[in-house]
């Protein structure tokens, strides 16, 4: 049996249906961990439903408690064929972001799988059951082809990394040894394009603050105190303005990315992104200006306003309100200094006379920036078994724009990481109407049975 062969029987399992029946069966689970408590039993069928589906493929699994007890259980399956084999870990979660069934279109429900105009919808569907279930079919079809991997396999399915993985670090360095492998090849994320695969090494961090202005308890009538008190809306719209320009050019020193590697400058040279028919466009005269637009999104911080309150707006009423307050966020790459974020923005309101604003970490901690060098051996080896299945150049992106995370296998674990994505940028991830496009997850299934195949070959060797 050939490589060729393990193709086939990953496309068959999308074709005869069995892609989305096991798909049907795992979106119906409503495992939001964003409301963990009441979602208990739920976490716990998901956790049945992976023993199942690996020990149908020879796999030894076993549920962990997670570590923070707030959080949900961490599945982990084990094949170990031969220990002269690499080992491969794989990574996916089963919870999702809450359901928001009062929004979805009036024919749709989160929790039904439904197949209409082209795209596969259900809440999971592109974020991640529907992207780890194309990476369980691969593996299956490489057992049915070749009669084992030809490796070591290790699989890795929390249910809270919609709440930021709470325990997972805990989690991993308890359970190095048990974890310990060659590389982790797994899937999350969105494609650059619709129609281009795509693999990338890391993800960019990020950390998420409120910047605040508290000047008097209660608002006053503004047409008594206008002009006599100050506004703490004005004052904070001011400092934000400070924060970034008004193409949203960073102005912090310290928040600027100091240079862009020669490799990654290459990478990113013929990287277009593109969110599809249905996504917004890319605007030209917005961000860093003399950056190509994948550069300013895989390559720069960015800096998001992501609320601004003062006052009530739902029911505005004619007085100075006495508090205003932006939830904020910094996306950062490799090389900046995170713990000096937050100092440097407060020094920096500080010297453009903003004392009177006050910043405050909130409660979801960071997430750290990882990026695995494009130059790497095993990049040109993911790289080049993804063009030889798919006949295609894939996009090679150093870090996803997004969070993911990634340095528990790359720091913690000490892992290159290969993330190879089966959605794209307009699958209504964390929305209404999430979905997967069918042509996507079908050639995902081919291009994991592929490097799936080539990882297991017997003469198998990463150059340094």
């Amino acid at each position: 049996m050939t490589r060729e062969h393990a193709l086939k029987n990953a496309i068959a399992y999308f074709d005869d249906g069995h892609f989305l029946d096991d798909l049907k069966r795992r979106v119906a689970i409503k495992t939001e961990s964003q409301i963990y408590e009441s979602r208990k039993p739920d976490m716990t069928e998901y956790m049945d439903e992976m023993i199942k589906t690996f020990q149908e493929l020879g796999y030894e699994t076993e549920v962990f408690e997670n570590p923070n007890s707030k959080a949900g259980p961490i599945f982990f399956g084990s094949r170990h064929e031969n220990s002269n084999n690499k080992t491969v870990l794989t990574y996916g979660h089963g919870d999702v972001i809450r359901g928001q069934e009062e929004r979805w279109e009036p024919d749709l429900v989160p929790w039904e799988l439904k197949v209409q105009n082209n795209k596969i919808y259900g809440r999971g569907t592109a974020d991640n059951k529907g992207q780890h279930t194309v990476n369980i079919g691969a593996l299956k079809s490489i057992l049915e082809t070749r009669g084992c991997l030809g490796f070591n396999s290790k699989i890795l399915i929390e249910t809270g990394e919609e709440s930021g993985s709470p325990g997972l670090a805990d989690f991993a360095r308890q359970q190095k040894e048990l974890l310990a492998s060659d590389v982790l090849i797994s899937s999350d994320g969105p494609r650059l394009q619709p129609e281009r695969p795509t693999l990338f090494m890391g993800s960019r961090g990020s950390i998420v603050f409120d910047i605040e202005v508290n000047l008097r308890n209660g608002a006053h009538h503004s047409g008594n105190w206008g002009g006599l008190i100050a506004n703490p809306a004005l004052i904070l719209s001011n400092a934000l303005s400070v924060i970034a320009d008004k193409r949203g050019q960073i102005q912090i020193p310290e928040w600027r990315p100091k240079t862009l590697t020669n490799s990654v400058r290459m990478a990113l040279a013929d990287c277009e992104v593109d969110g599809g028919e249905e996504g917004p466009r890319v605007e030209q005269d917005w961000g860093e200006k003399n950056l190509t637009p994948a550069e300013r999104v895989f390559g720069w911080n960015s800096f998001e306003i992501l609320a601004f309150t003062a006052g009530i707006p739902e029911r505005p009423v004619n007085a100075i309100p006495g508090t205003a307050k932006a939830r904020c966020q910094l996306r950062f790459v490799v090389g900046t200094e995170v713990d000096d974020i937050l100092p440097a923005l407060v020094r920096h309101l500080e010297k453009e006379g903003f004392s009177n604003v006050t910043v405050t970490p909130a409660d979801r901690g960071v997430m750290q920036a990882t990026r695995l060098d494009p130059d790497s051996p095993w990049v040109k080896w993911a790289a080049n078994s993804i063009k030889e299945t798919t006949k295609k150049k894939p996009a090679i992106l150093p870090n996803l724009g997004g969070g993911l995370p990634n340095d528990v296998f790359s720091e913690i674990l000490g892992l290159p990481t290969l993330w190879v994505p089966h959605s794209y940028a307009s699958c209504s991830q964390h929305a209404p109407n999430e979905h997967m496009l069918p042509e996507i997850a079908r050639e995902g299934l081919e291009i994991m049975a592929g490097l799936f195949w080539d990882i297991g070959l017997e003469d198998f060797e990463i150059g340094t």
